[in-house]
Order: structure tokens, then sequence, then C-alpha cells
């Protein structure tokens, strides 16, 4: 049976999870997928923006980043981007990917050394930017 749906039960993820580490260490022999975050936040009180990701196989994947309008140009995003760089090079990544929209930050991440290999037009007036950077020193 399948079902398909907005609003999939909470074990889904475990089993996707659990059934993919499983696989890929059947494989690969690698167990090595990891949560990587970057919380930006006043020196008291709640997150404020920052990125989250994980690492896998030697690859850091970008998958959220998000700062609220008053820290953006400050320098603030540039640091939260190498922290996570940073971090992904200690555990043993090789090189990161993420997707971008055109209206949200690709230049950000070229400022940052990030190349675009790939584009797709999605709605009207978007089109996501696939980027990646060499970790390699």
């Amino acid at each position: 049976m399948l079902t398909l749906t907005d609003a999939p039960p909470a074990s889904l993820e475990t089993v996707l999870d659990e059934g993919l580490a499983d696989y890929n260490f059947q494989q690969s022999r690698l167990r090595d997928w990891r949560l990587l975050a970057v919380v930006v936040h006043p020196e008291t009180g709640d997150a404020a923006g920052g990125l989250l990701g994980r690492t896998s196989m030697g690859l850091f994947f970008l998958d959220l980043f998000y700062l609220p309008g008053h820290l953006r140009g400050s320098g603030m995003g540039s640091r939260a981007l190498n922290m996570a760089e940073e971090e992904a090079r200690r555990r043993g990544c090789q090189a990161a990917t993420l997707v971008t929209v055109n209206f949200q930050a690709p230049d950000f991440y070229a400022r940052n050394s990030w190349v675009e290999f790939g584009r797709i037009a999605s709605a009207p007036g978007a089109e996501r930017s696939f980027m990646r950077k060499t970790l390699a020193a």
C-alpha cells in the first residue's frame, strides 16, 4: 500500500534515516552521518538564525541558512559559513554542496568561493542554483 501525504508520521524520518544508514554501511563500511549546525543568537535568548546541514561520506550538505535582515551585510553570515566549513574539514569532508534560489543568496555564496554547477527554473521568476565548494586544503 502507498500513501501520498503532506503530513507523514513522525516515525517515517527514523525509518528512512536508519534504513539508509544501514544500507550505506553495507555498501561503504561508513557510518559517519552527523548534523552540523551554527546557531546565531543574542548573548541571552533563543536562536535568531543560523545554518543547518550534515556531513556524510566526505561531503558537507548545507541544507538551511537564514539570517535576520539586521544581521545581513555584517559579516555574520560569512563567519557562520566559515565555521561550518572548518568543522566539515575537521570531519574529513573534501567538498560541500547546497541549493539556493536566485533571489536568496547565490552572490553571497559566490563571494565565499562557492561555484554554481547547475541551475533549474522552478516557479515563475525563481531558479534553483546548485553550488559546490572544494574544502580540501
